[in-house]
């Protein structure tokens, strides 16, 4: 259903994640939106309304690097946010979303993007091995949502 409602597929880490557990909260910063079993029309919802307010505003600013949302081709799909405005995107360029890069937007207007999976993302965040780039220190507390 998520799939396609979205007109594409989604990266496996993240849907395994998904599998495993519901929407969770990072410390105090850091919202991670997973679908719940048999509510992903909310999640879905939740997506296009994003992608339909939200984010547009960041286009519309020209803040984008050139970016433009989903569904357009190689189009910024978000799949977490920061309880300050970052937003976390994948780019998805390609066919294949195990290859998508993740794309970190500040709300100080910089982008960033990270060579690996959401989940790849958020274990480097927690353990302090990725480079934090304009992101505060996260403590690794999970809170389920």
């Amino acid at each position: 259903m998520l799939e396609h409602g979205l007109d594409t597929a989604l990266p496996a880490d993240y849907k395994r994640l998904a599998e495993w557990y519901p929407t969770f909260a990072l410390g105090d910063f850091l919202l991670v939106g997973l679908p719940a079993p048999g509510e992903e029309h909310y999640w879905l919802r939740g997506i296009r309304d994003d992608l339909e307010g939200g984010i547009h505003a960041w286009w519309e600013a020209d803040m984008s690097i050139g970016l433009r949302p989903h569904p357009a081709t190689g189009g910024l799909l978000p799949w977490a946010e920061s309880n300050e405005g970052d937003k976390f995107l994948w780019s998805t360029t390609g066919d294949n979303p195990q290859q998508w890069l993740v794309t970190i937007a500040s709300r100080n207007g910089g982008w960033w993007h990270y060579e690996g999976g959401a989940v790849q993302f958020l274990a480097e965040l927690c353990d302090g091995t990725l480079e934090p780039w304009a992101l505060p220190p996260v403590d690794p507390e999970v809170t389920p949502c």
